[in-house]
């Protein structure tokens, strides 16, 4: 056991080496990329700072060469006149644009009128055909290009368009560009963000230490290409060392990132870079990577602790659990054997309790049995007492109404007609009995409801008189029809409400409401009352034979239940609920017969 807890614990150590270099990885990882994303957001703001600066002044040449004095100057370039004209408007269109300097050039690349043409350095009198955004304007319309300035010495940005008159005289508008504001804003917020040209020379940066230095060592071909076009007057590139002689040269031809170090005995840098076009420049933004080594090691240290810490726990415990296993062994015995009589216990209370239950289920059934039989028997004689009296009486009610109409005793003969017509509805009921007694299902046609509602309140008129309330029942539009039994569907409604007339019978404002309302291809039936309701614990039992909650000797309990029986046959069912005010909501919910059907019967 010492030597298991032993070796566990040197597993620990090593885990918690292991763990440590693993922060370290994982927490350099993470700062190195928040580095990364810091500086693609630094790109993308100096991209569009670039391109915004740029594109303020591209349409101005363009803009230029269309006005008369400029063109009349190109026209007639030894014109005095002329020329002085062009001399102030080229003066005022750069004091009111910003533009550094504005000029113009001849077909041979001479300047004939120059913002600057009264300052010391002007532009007037000099040849920059030699100069690429000179040749790109002649040869495709538009040029563009950095550089230092041979004449002022300022480096600057030049935006160049032709111009041809209508005598087919060609000339070149030149604007020259400050970009050096931007180098300034960079190196104010202390912003590690350059810009290298189609060489790779950076010509503007936030570090002074980095202009005019090569990203990566300049190729003979660039070299001279940079002499010849003069970018660079008076720097000396060939000695400059490379800005990124300490990573990876083939870094910025991608969007990746790449460390370098800038200079000797400097720190290490992380760079981005992110082309611009068209002039094929590169902008590189850095950020030093010593915070990021930094919380590196802090993350180690922490992971380093946190393993020590949980190696030095797990031994404690180990110790621990030697002194604790050795008090478990005395008990352990003893606990099994208690753990097993309980269960043993517990089982045989269980098997007590399902056999109980199973008793009294089995009682309960029998009883339930016997009650059915009993109420089957009494069925069957009350349908054989009753029916053929019944039977008898409609005889001697038809005969009665023959001899009525021979001597014209027009009110006894209604009265008479009324009569047979309970004794058929009696005949009907006889007749559902001897059916519900055999289990038989009965054909459904279709009913309207409104009718049977209407024959269900005839039947209770009686029972409404003693209770002393009227059943309130106003249907709105053309009644639907339903497929059912109808004498089955008015037994289903005396039944709810006689019920309702039970719940106010001797409440001093007994109130029960019959409504009927249709919705899609379902009808619903309610009937209301205002009686003291029932309560929320038995309202679920109301529906359950020879379940009542009328006094002793009110009834069986049963209406409710073949009720249900019965809207079952047809599709629906019946819903009960408290009203809102007090009171029990009967809800009969059916299907409405299709039009198709209606129609067609």
């Amino acid at each position: 056991m010492h030597r298991r807890d032993g070796r566990l614990t040197l597993l620990m150590l090593a885990a918690a080496g292991i763990a440590s270099l693993a922060a370290w990885y994982v927490a350099h990882g993470a700062a190195i990329s928040a580095l990364q994303a810091g500086l693609e957001q630094n790109l993308i703001v100096t991209k569009r700072a670039i391109e915004s600066e740029v594109e303020r002044f591209r349409y101005l040449p363009r803009v230029l060469g269309e006005d008369a004095r400029i063109r009349q100057l190109i026209a007639r370039p030894g014109d005095g006149d002329a020329v002085e004209a062009a001399n102030a408007y080229l003066r005022t269109v750069a004091g009111q644009s910003g533009a550094a300097q504005l000029y113009v050039l001849n077909d041979a690349g001479l300047t004939l009128a120059a913002s600057n043409h009264d300052e010391p350095g002007s532009f007037v009198g000099n040849s920059y055909s030699f100069r690429p955004y000179y040749r790109d304007a002649m040869a495709g319309g538009e040029g563009r290009y950095y550089a230092i300035g041979v004449t002022t010495g300022r480096p600057g940005y030049f935006l160049s368009s032709r111009l041809l008159t209508r005598d087919g005289i060609i000339g070149v508008v030149v604007a020259k560009v400050d970009l050096e504001p931007l180098e300034t804003a960079w190196q104010a917020a202390g912003a590690q963000t350059a810009i290298a040209d189609r060489n790779g020379v950076v010509f503007l940066s936030g570090n002074p230490d980095w202009k005019y230095r090569p990203l990566s060592p300049l190729t003979a071909q660039a070299q001279a290409r940079i002499a010849e076009e003069r970018t660079y007057e008076g720097i000396e590139l060939a000695s400059a060392r490379p800005l990124l002689e300490g990573g990876s040269a083939a870094a910025p031809a991608g969007a990746g990132g790449t460390e370098f170090a800038p200079g000797a005995g400097g720190s290490g840098l992380l760079a981005r870079f992110r082309p611009v076009d068209p002039d094929g420049w590169l902008i590189l933004s850095a950020t030093d990577t010593a915070a990021a080594r930094d919380r590196a090691g802090f993350w180690a240290l922490v992971a380093g602790l946190s393993g020590l810490l949980a190696a030095g726990g797990v031994h404690y415990l180990g110790q621990r659990r030697v002194l604790t296993q050795l008090r478990l062994r005395q008990t352990d015995m003893l606990e099994r054997m208690v753990g097993e009589r309980t269960r043993e216990l517990a089982r045989e209370n269980e098997i007590r309790r399902r056999t109980e239950a199973d008793l009294r289920a089995a009682q309960e059934g029998l009883i339930h049995s016997e009650k059915m039989a009993a109420l089957g028997r009494m069925s069957a004689a009350i349908v054989h007492e009753v029916a053929q009296p019944l039977a008898a009486l409609e005889t001697t009610l038809a005969t009665a109404d023959a001899l009525a109409r021979q001597i014209d005793a027009g009110p006894v003969g209604e009265r008479l007609k009324a009569a047979r017509a309970l004794i058929r509805r009696m005949q009907r009921t006889v007749k559902h009995l001897k059916s519900f007694g055999r289990r038989d299902a009965a054909e459904l046609t279709l009913v309207d409801i409104d009718e049977a509602v209407r024959n269900a309140l005839e039947v209770v008129s009686a029972r409404a008189r003693s209770v002393g309330v009227t059943p309130h029942f106003a249907p709105e539009g053309s009644p639907p029809f339903v497929p059912a039994v109808a004498v089955k569907l008015e037994q289903v409604l005396i039944n709810l409400i006689v019920n309702a007339l039970d719940a106010v019978e001797g409440a001093a404002q007994g109130a029960v409401t019959v409504e009927r309302e249709s919705a899609g291809a379902r009808l619903t039936v309610r009937v209301s009352d205002n009686g003291p309701g029932i309560s929320r614990e038995l309202m679920p039992r109301i529906s359950e034979p020879f379940f009542t909650t009328k006094i002793s000797g009110g009834g069986l309990g049963l209406g409710l239940s073949i009720s249900n029986a019965i809207m079952a046959e047809f599709g629906g069912d019946i819903v009960f609920s408290s009203a809102p005010g007090g009171g029990t909501v009967a809800t009969v919910s059916m299907p409405v017969a299709p039009p198709q059907r209606v129609a067609a019967e």
